[in-house]
């Protein structure tokens, strides 16, 4: 199992929403790279609304992370694509919903999607 210590320096804001400035990893055995994973069910159709989307997206990663044996617990870096910023508040709920006391290095951006009908995106990487 990787060693992960986090780095929140005091001369640095504190982090705002369930996340680390900075995560070290040592001793880790393998890293999984998560491609951005987009609101969409298995059988091709995207829930509505934002709130559905982001639970479907993260659903998908948890999926990803499963196949590779791994947890949520693995998660070293995330980073989460949004179209809107009116989407912040919900998305960080949910984030913090599918964490719980995990906290690893995030970055949140707004951005236009690929395909119009995805209202965000949320690429990973994990560390065992």
């Amino acid at each position: 199992m990787a060693q992960i210590v986090t780095h929140n320096p005091p001369s640095v804001h504190p982090p705002a929403g369930g996340y680390s400035m900075g995560l070290e990893l040592s001793q880790h055995n393998r890293l999984l790279f998560i491609s951005g994973q987009v609101p969409q069910n298995s059988d091709g159709t995207v829930p509505d609304g934002f709130e559905a989307q982001c639970e479907q997206a993260w659903r998908n990663v948890r999926e990803v992370l499963a196949a590779a044996g791994l947890g949520i617990e693995h998660l070293v870096k995330v980073t989460t694509f949004l179209t809107d910023r009116s989407q912040v508040v919900t998305n960080r709920a949910i984030r913090r919903a599918m964490l719980g006391e995990h906290q690893p290095a995030l970055t949140v951006v707004v951005v236009e999607t690929v395909d119009s009908k995805w209202l965000l995106e949320i690429e990973a990487i994990a560390a065992e």
